[in-house]
């Protein structure tokens, strides 16, 4: 018989696209804790050629980077993939930042600094419910 037991459960496959290194890497480590496999990436092109290679349940993408923004990303992830749930994160939020990336398919958006039980609950919420976002 092939089963896991039931305190194991699946690890979700993110895909994290941030280009402040530092903080990326400490957030892909304390999601690893809580398995979660993070594959992270530093810019928007390296986190569509990722995309590219690997499928996720679900993807953090920073707002404000330099070339290609989060808005900008989150639209190429969608042609890409329109069922991926994307959670927005970024230190520079704004109530219409917000809404334009939910109205372009954006599970959810969340500030910097986050709180990390919020943010592993969205995550889990956005691959329970297969990104389709309640509200």
């Amino acid at each position: 018989m092939d089963s896991q037991p039931q305190n194991q459960r699946v690890p979700i496959r993110l895909l994290l696209v941030d280009d402040e290194k530092s903080f990326a890497d400490i957030l892909t480590k304390r999601l690893m804790r809580r398995n979660i496999t993070t594959a992270t990436v530093y810019s928007s092109a390296e986190g569509i050629q990722m995309l590219m290679k690997s499928p996720f349940d679900v993807a953090v993408i920073d707002f404000k980077m330099e070339g290609m923004d989060g808005i900008e990303l989150l639209k190429v992830f969608k042609k890409m993939d329109p069922t991926l749930p994307v959670i927005i994160l970024t230190g520079h939020g704004s109530e219409q930042a917000s809404r334009q990336g939910k109205a372009l398919g954006a599970y959810d958006y969340l500030s910097k600094p986050y709180d990390l039980e919020k943010l592993i609950a969205k995550i889990e919420a956005a691959v329970g419910d297969g990104g389709k976002r309640h509200e």
